[in-house]
């Protein structure tokens, strides 16, 4: 199972702060480490439960140590702020990243993956054009596509709805894809990591087929990659979540 998935099926609860309380408070101590770190900074910025138990107690076992050790620097990232950003920087380092975005730039051969590009990333281009009522293109010029200021404009006034957390997971996910058209998809769950991760990596892909696969290196920059990727759109989502529950009267 794609950890991606689990967003699929969140369900609203009252129940969720006080199951991680319990979690890192079953833990002792000295083994306060990356997992009780994230729960505990989760902690400090939620202010409404999102979640189902099965997904947090999945958790653990799904992402292992190396997810929460990216969703806790990034934790760790939005409480520190290091770089001193405010939101509308954090919006124009994301949509600045529309200017080189991969799925822009075009090879003119070999004709074999002029047509696989084609194939798979002018679907994705369209969605997101539909999507957001904006234009966008592609161009095998070295220059790439020209965006238009007002696609620009529309993507900036839609991540503004995000909050400091979210656009911190965002920048990151948009940074490990080279793609802020893919990262959209993933956010608006049109595609799961493992399709965003392929189309992100489709000339490589190409070139493994034609090549050959050296496993102790491709391998793991493709696991790395899906690892950094579900981390990063967890934690988009984790952050930006939320739910009202209204207790319906009952009539005598």
């Amino acid at each position: 199972m794609s950890p991606f998935e689990h967003t699929h099926s969140f369900k609203h609860g009252s129940w969720l702060l006080d199951a991680l309380y319990e979690y890192a408070a079953a833990r002792p101590l000295k083994t306060l480490g990356v997992e009780n770190t994230l729960v505990l900074t989760l902690l400090h910025h939620m202010e409404c439960p999102q979640e189902s138990r099965a997904f947090v107690w999945d958790w653990q076992v799904v992402m292992g140590h190396f997810l929460l050790l990216i969703q806790t620097t990034l934790c760790n990232t939005s409480l520190d702020n290091p770089t001193q950003r405010n939101k509308d920087q954090l919006i124009q380092a994301a949509v600045k990243f529309l200017d080189t975005d991969t799925l822009c730039y075009r090879v003119e051969k070999p004709e074999t993956l002029v047509e696989l590009q084609k194939n798979e990333w002018d679907p994705i281009i369209e969605w997101a054009e539909k999507r957001y009522g904006v234009k966008i293109g592609s161009s095998t010029s070295i220059m790439g596509p020209s965006i238009p200021a007002q696609t620009q404009e529309v993507l900036t006034s839609h991540l503004a709805s995000y909050n400091m957390w979210a656009l911190q997971g965002i920048e990151f996910v948009v940074a490990q894809l080279k793609s802020m058209v893919l990262t959209l998809g993933l956010i608006d769950l049109h595609l799961t990591v493992e399709q965003a991760v392929l189309l992100s990596r489709l000339e490589e892909e190409y070139q493994i087929q034609k090549w050959g696969n050296i496993e102790w290196a491709h391998d793991y920059e493709l696991q790395e990659l899906r690892a950094r990727t579900a981390a990063g759109t967890l934690f988009v989502h984790l952050c930006s979540e939320s739910s009202t529950v209204k207790h319906k009267l009952l009539q005598e």
